[in-house]
């Protein structure tokens, strides 16, 4: 059977998702609990290959096994070898066609910023700090601009590796709560190798007086990353979600 395992974790140890040789990563973690409790080497699929610091409410991943273990309870077992910082919240069997990333059709991401004088040590692995004051509504109006496809070769890594630049954002708004969090919360198709954090860091130059509103369809269009900003720290960002159509959660 194929097994889906919707996955929250810390990222803050790991280098990223995907395994890679010399390093400890979220992957690798995984791929060994699994083959622990069914007793084989079984090697996990992953939907969203998450960077070095960056974490996860819910990262999905499959993996096939020939078992009598209820899928559902799958989860519970995973959990007991796995690390404190890596949690399994769903485990279920799909069909056997179900493929994690290429089955996805909506991932959402929040990337946050602890905006004050000063740190706070309880949030700083889950936000990126920044003291000078940043006009969050100016940064939402900028946003705006990003709905929609386009070619967002601008806003991604020159080490990406991709036949198209090419993405739809559906919905990207910059918010800010009573904590002195800012939050942009992006929704879209997919995204581009740290997409998501140059978006980020292009909207942070626009909230301190660095870029101007205007600059950024300026920049969109321009398809060159050297007009966008820097790349945001990874702390900041989370992956929020992951939607597949036809796929019923239970609850």
């Amino acid at each position: 059977m194929r097994v889906y395992l919707e996955l929250a974790y810390d990222g803050t140890l790991y280098s990223g998702w995907q395994v890679q040789p010399n390093a400890i990563t979220v992957q690798e973690c995984l791929n060994d609990a699994v083959s622990d409790l069914f007793g084989c080497e079984i090697l996990t699929q992953g939907a969203s290959r998450t960077d070095a610091g960056v974490h996860a409410r819910c990262n999905v991943a499959c993996f096939d096994v020939d078992t009598r273990m209820p899928a559902e309870k799958i989860s519970y077992a995973l959990n007991q070898r796995l690390p404190e910082d890596i949690v399994v919240q769903r485990s279920m069997e799909v069909s056997a066609d179900f493929h994690p990333r290429y089955g996805a059709k909506e991932k959402t991401y929040a990337y946050r910023i602890l905006n004050r004088r000063f740190p706070d040590p309880l949030l700083s692995r889950y936000t990126t700090f920044f003291h000078q004051e940043l006009d969050y509504e100016k940064m939402n109006r900028a946003g705006k601009c990003l709905i929609g496809q386009h070619d967002f070769t601008s806003f991604a890594s020159v080490k990406s590796q991709t036949d198209s630049f090419v993405r739809e954002i559906y919905d990207l708004a910059v918010s800010r709560d009573e904590g002195d969090v800012v939050t942009i919360l992006v929704r879209g198709n997919g995204f581009l190798y740290n997409m998501v954090r140059i978006i980020a860091g292009t909207l942070l130059q626009v909230g301190c007086g660095l870029k101007e509103e205007e600059d950024v369809p300026k920049i969109l269009s321009a398809l060159d990353r050297e007009q966008a900003g820097p790349t945001a720290p990874p702390q900041g960002l989370t992956l929020e979600s992951i939607r597949y159509p036809g796929l019923e959660l239970p609850q």
